[in-house]
């Protein structure tokens, strides 16, 4: 165990990581020696034993922090199949204690597994303090959440992107329905990560390509929506959602990041349905027998197919496999086959 620092730390000008994007510190904000939780306003010190981590800033660049640093982020879990898992430990995180970096946002707690994928983000660092707010509370990125809009759901019709797993293209099945939408005339889309790990590079890739707004789960107060069990889930979800249907878009791209058993996805599809009986919904599959499952999976929650892409159609044989097995339209995004303009 690393011996608590005496002092409190200045730490309005150190590095800050994206998961903190929203939140505005005091030009003397100082940590404090006191147990964290989820979403808290945290400092790290970086191992002296790591190597360079690279992690996102507030700005999205690739931020290098250096053994020994100081850095802002906060605590969080995260279940990824495809990169790392960890959790906040009951008790929260105390200061002078090692925790892992889990994310490349700025998400740090205990840390029980990854894959083999080389991660530049993997690190030991030691938690130092919390800051504070003027009345003494530990400040939270739950402090900073998006206001509702003063209006009621416009019905604004919903697209709805969902994949079999993480990194199979979804981000990509995305971009070509922004880009099919400005086609067809519809200039004020608003985009929406709602699940999963935050990222600030995939809202300015949805800006990039034509979202007038683009929010995710930090916005609305949570760093990730891991674990895949929590009470909370579902009031969070409708809070999410009745604030994006109330703003005055055109048109509500929706991605869910993670597959669809993961980062409290089902929840979400639960909470959607309910409040857009009826919306398009675009599949991103790694494979023919992958596709034909997440079919099943989400007629159970009262979808329906319109569209499927991914690798699952990346070549004629196992295009033509999954048209039959799915008996639904299947186009290959990522090989630039455009969508119609979506008017």
């Amino acid at each position: 165990m690393t011996a608590v620092p005496t002092d409190h730390p200045v730490v309005s000008r150190v590095k800050r990581t994206s998961v903190l994007r929203r939140v505005a510190l005091p030009d003397d904000a100082q940590a404090y020696p006191r147990p964290a939780f989820e979403g808290d306003v945290c400092a790290f010190r970086l191992s002296g034993e790591s190597k360079p981590m690279t992690l996102e800033a507030v700005s999205g660049r690739a931020m290098t922090v250096v053994p020994g640093e100081l850095f802002l982020g906060c605590p969080g879990f995260r279940e990824s199949t495809r990169w790392t898992v960890g959790a906040i430990p009951e008790g929260g995180l105390i200061p002078g204690q090692t925790y892992w970096i889990l994310a490349e946002c700025g998400v740090v707690g205990d840390f029980v597994g990854e894959s083999p994928t080389e991660k530049g983000y993997l690190g030991q660092v030691v938690y130092v303090g919390a800051v504070r707010a003027e009345t003494g509370q530990t400040l939270n990125i739950a402090d900073y959440v998006t206001a509702p809009p003063d209006t009621n759901d416009i019905g604004a019709p919903v697209f709805l992107i969902v994949g079999t797993s993480s990194e199979v293209g979804k981000t990509t099945a995305a971009i070509a329905v922004l880009r099919a939408l400005h086609r067809g005339g519809r200039s004020n889309v608003l985009a929406l990560k709602a699940t999963g790990t935050s990222s600030v590079t995939e809202l300015h890739t949805y800006q990039d390509y034509g979202a007038a707004t683009a929010y995710d789960m930090v916005d609305f107060g949570l760093p990730t929506t891991h674990p895949y069990v929590r009470d909370d889930i579902t009031a969070f979800f409708g809070r999410m959602l009745d604030t994006c249907f109330a703003v005055r878009a055109d048109t509500v791209l929706i991605e869910c990041g993670g597959d669809l058993m993961g980062a409290n996805v089902p929840a979400f599809l639960e909470v959607l349905r309910l409040k857009r009986p009826t919306l398009k919904v675009i599949l991103v599959a790694s494979d023919s027998l992958s596709a034909l499952g997440a079919k099943t999976v989400l007629a159970q929650y009262g979808l329906s197919v319109s569209l499927v892409t991914g690798p699952c159609t990346d070549t004629p044989a196992i295009h033509s496999r999954t048209v039959a097995l799915c008996d639904l339209p299947a186009i290959n995004m990522a090989r630039g086959s455009g969508l119609p303009p979506l008017g």
